[in-house]
């Protein structure tokens, strides 16, 4: 048997070196565009802010230890420029002396990632104006940094462009971000962002959402970002963070099947239109694992799995890839923002019916020092409670609870599940009802009926006239440091003795700082005749959704 990978890094080196794991008599072939073979390209942007001050803690693995250690054929600098589908033959070309020759194989694996986007914005190839994909790029960026960068401009505000303007500021570079879309983080719901919008403002960041650049000059103090607003602004490093395509030319050149995005198509045991050609990583579309729909997620943890996958599957093993749910995490500074399955605006774009709930619980038990607070929302099937996403912001602990409710998602799991999972506990880890738990019981309450609620959007969406009759069951104090407008304080410690001060003929939108209150407050009232709902999460989920009107004002 022998096997030709196109391209390393999570998906080629995964799968060479799975393979030989298989089989010690494969002949595997491994042809990498670029010198080195296996990186930790998720790293490198704490390279140019130097938290990973030696840049050969990058280099995952070195072409000399692939090739020792599990004698593969390792071949850098080398480019896989043709298939040959009927002779089962690639043609490739050596860079460094740019001569070609022919290569053939039994089964052929394409790994050949995703390019950045470059834009056709005129100057965009100027001298300062830089993407992110691999050592060399970094090099370039580090090399820049180093000699003094007063102003940086961050075009794209997802988690490429946020990471490398967390190591700007770090570095105490004046950074503004460029997004197209109206928030930062477009993977995630918009409220969900407020937080890191906010964390951004207090480190002194320019956010200009909305906007987009529409062309570059040089300068005498490097270079004049131009942006359709007609606002011109300068810097001396500018990093394009706008997303990738993935690298399919190779693919449609052969012939291979490909989807409107052009990722490459392949079932689920890896394999492409060619039953020879195998594709894994971020060049190919994927099943969104919660939708059963195609898409293209770009993730290192996904583009592993099928690389070994892919190797299982040449060896006759019937290895099938489940699938990508997206799950994905972002450190900001002191913050964490994390998400896996479907977000709210995916399910609204496909009509799927969804129920939401927010809970903002600590990390751990609130005695212990430390505790940090977070907002965690949930998704789930109104019928069956089938957990169909989530999504957190916060501090400590937000990682936990995503990648427990990502193994949720996995398992087919339910609310009421969450309800009853039994999780590690001690009070300087979690509490004895988990955060897990309480979105469990939340989500529960609302399927059964004990626990009617109104989501904060779908409130804010009601003009005045129509809304439910708003009562906030906090403290006088914390009612007069903020609330929701028009709302009337009742205690919930008094409520059980004022109630005829409440009208009876309204329905009542009950809520407190977090929910807790407010569903006592429901409860009380839904049993002394009224018909009262929970505003889902409280006054912080309303700050959340506050936050994003006043950005679209």
């Amino acid at each position: 048997m022998k096997i030709v990978i196109v391209g390393g890094v999570a998906g080629g080196a995964s799968a060479a070196t799975r393979a030989r794991r298989l089989s010690e008599d494969a002949q595997i072939v491994l042809v990498e565009r670029g010198p080195d073979v296996s990186f930790a390209n998720c790293g490198l942007p704490y390279y140019i802010g130097g938290e990973i001050d030696d840049r050969n803690k990058l280099v995952v693995v070195t072409p000399k230890i692939l090739e020792t250690r599990f004698k593969l054929d390792v071949r850098t600098r080398s480019s896989v420029e043709a298939i040959d589908r009927s002779t089962k033959i690639v043609r490739i070309r050596d860079l460094e002396s740019g001569s070609e020759y022919d290569e053939s194989y039994d089964k052929l694996i394409l790994a050949p990632g995703a390019a950045p986007l470059r834009p056709p914005i005129p100057g965009i190839d100027l001298p300062g104006i830089f993407t992110l994909r691999n050592l060399q790029d970094v090099d370039r960026i580090k090399t820049v940094v180093d000699q003094g960068v007063k102003q940086a401009v961050v075009v794209g505000a997802g988690f490429i462009g946020l990471e490398i303007v967390e190591n700007l500021v770090q570095l105490g570079v004046s950074t503004t971000i460029v997004e197209l879309q109206d928030q930062v983080l477009p993977p995630l719901d918009k409220e969900m962002t407020t937080p890191l919008a906010e964390k951004l403002a207090e480190k002194g960041v320019s956010l200009l959402l909305g906007e987009a650049a529409d062309g570059f000059e040089q300068t005498e103090d490097g270079l004049v970002v131009r942006l359709k607003s007609g606002q011109e602004l300068p810097a001396q490093l500018v990093a394009l963070g706008i997303g990738v395509r993935p690298e399919n030319k190779l693919a449609v050149d052969a012939g291979l099947q490909v989807g409107p995005r052009g990722g490459i198509q392949v079932n689920d045991h890896l394999r492409t239109s060619d039953p020879d050609i195998y594709a894994v990583g971020d060049a190919i579309e994927v099943n969104d694992f919660v939708l059963g729909v195609p898409t293209q997620i770009p993730l290192a943890g996904p583009a592993n799995r099928q690389g070994r996958i892919a190797a299982e599957n040449i060896f006759g093993r019937s290895s099938k890839y489940r699938g990508t749910q997206g799950t994905a995490i972002l450190g900001l500074f002191d913050l964490t923002a994390a998400m896996t399955g479907a977000s709210e605006k995916l399910l609204k774009g496909r009509d799927v019916p969804h129920q939401v709930v927010y809970v903002h619980p600590s990390n751990h038990a609130g005695y212990y020092p430390g505790a940090e607070q977070m907002t965690l929302k949930m998704l789930f099937d109104p019928e069956s409670g089938k957990v169909l996403g989530a999504q957190g912001v916060g501090g400590a602990g937000v990682d936990k609870r995503i990648d427990i409710l990502a193994v949720a998602i996995q398992a087919g799991m339910t609310v009421f599940d969450l309800e009853e999972m039994e999780l590690a506990y001690a009070p300087q880890f979690g509490s004895a009802k988990d955060p897990i738990n309480m979105v469990g019981f939340v989500a529960a309450g609302l399927l059964q009926g004990d626990h009617p609620q109104i989501d904060v959007a779908k409130l804010l969406d009601t003009s005045s006239d129509d809304r439910p009759f708003l009562l906030d069951v906090r403290t006088s104090a914390e009612f007069a440091a903020g609330h929701i407008p028009d709302a009337v304080n009742i205690p919930v410690d008094s409520l059980r003795s004022r109630l005829a001060e409440l009208p009876s003929d309204r329905e009542l939108a009950v809520y407190c700082e977090v929910g807790q209150r407010g569903y006592l407050g429901t409860r009380i009232l839904n049993q002394s005749g009224f018909t009262a709902m929970n505003v889902s999460g409280g006054y912080m989920t309303y700050l959340l959704h506050a936050a994003v009107g006043e950005s679209e004002t």
